[in-house]
């Protein structure tokens, strides 16, 4: 059985849980909060369901213990940075860690690999929601002067995304300075944001979401191969489970000396599922 500890407990470390729960190859060894004192886990992996910018910090501190991690990353633009940052770590200490693995980024990279590998020219527009961002959300409730956050994502077409940004504030704040503070952050800084004052953001609250991911391009020489994914979700609890895959992948890596900082489109699809190769591929293939 592989042993498997949660760090964090909110939305995904709850969904993670029941993952965890779910596997036939899986027990649970402890759920701990960001406080806890790390040197007390005793586990093959750990789930890092902690907000993405603390996960560079605990992945370094469990890789360095020689602990398997994986986390949802989500901040696009600062994946190869992690992830080269995390590379000498996990070879000095014989480990793995799997970044980025949610469903986007995560599986959804899994999706434009392969329709890339299928049609090597054209172009790939990727179109989340509607539906809450948990990473957006987290992300403006750091904000100082935010009580309560919920970014929900709009697509508009071809790739391009409105943020409608839900905010109770603190007794006192500004909304005109908290709304900058918003508006300036990586998160929102790249997309047409909206920030909207609310009495009661729980009120608001649905964890709903969705992608549709569409290829236009070129097989060889032949033009008009056009391709579609699309799922309709509960954010969390598609995150926790990518998340449990993961961490399976990651002890199958580490137990066979594949050690160092993955994301998921360098993982074997066949090492995130439990069961023995050969039925895998009997009944996949």
């Amino acid at each position: 059985m592989i042993k498997v500890a949660i760090l964090g407990y909110g939305n995904i470390g709850r969904a993670a849980e029941e993952a965890v729960k779910a596997a036939p190859d899986m027990e649970l060894a402890g759920i701990f909060h960001h406080n806890d004192c790390l040197d007390c886990i005793q586990a093959d992996v750990v789930l890092l369901c902690t907000p993405t910018r603390e996960v560079p910090t605990f992945a370094a501190i469990l890789a360095s213990k020689g602990i398997c991690t994986v986390d949802s990353f989500d901040i696009h633009g600062q994946i190869v940075n992690l992830r080269s940052q995390l590379q000498p770590v996990c070879a000095a200490h014989q480990t793995v860690s799997v970044i980025s693995a949610g469903w986007d980024p995560g599986s959804d990279s899994v999706v434009r690999a392969l329709l890339m590998a299928m049609a090597p020219k054209g172009l790939t527009y990727t179109n989340f929601g509607p539906g809450r961002s948990m990473g957006h959300s987290v992300a403006a409730k750091a904000i100082d002067g935010v009580k309560n956050a919920l970014s929900m994502t709009i697509p508009l077409g071809t790739g391009v995304h409105r943020r409608m940004v839900y905010i109770e504030l603190e007794e006192g704040a500004d909304f005109k300075t908290v709304e900058a503070a918003i508006l300036a952050d990586d998160y929102f800084a790249h997309d047409e944001t909206h920030v909207i004052a609310v009495p009661d953001v729980d009120a608001l609250n649905n964890v709903a979401h969705g992608v549709h991911l569409e290829r236009s391009g070129v097989s060889g020489a032949t033009h008009n191969q056009r391709f579609a994914f699309d799922m309709t979700i509960n954010n969390p609890a598609l995150t926790g489970q990518v998340m449990v895959s993961c961490a399976r992948a990651a002890v199958r890596m580490r137990d066979r000396g594949e050690f160092g900082a993955k994301t998921m489109i360098e993982i074997r699809p066949i090492d995130m599922l439990p069961g023995k190769e050969e039925s895998l591929i009997k009944a996949l293939v």
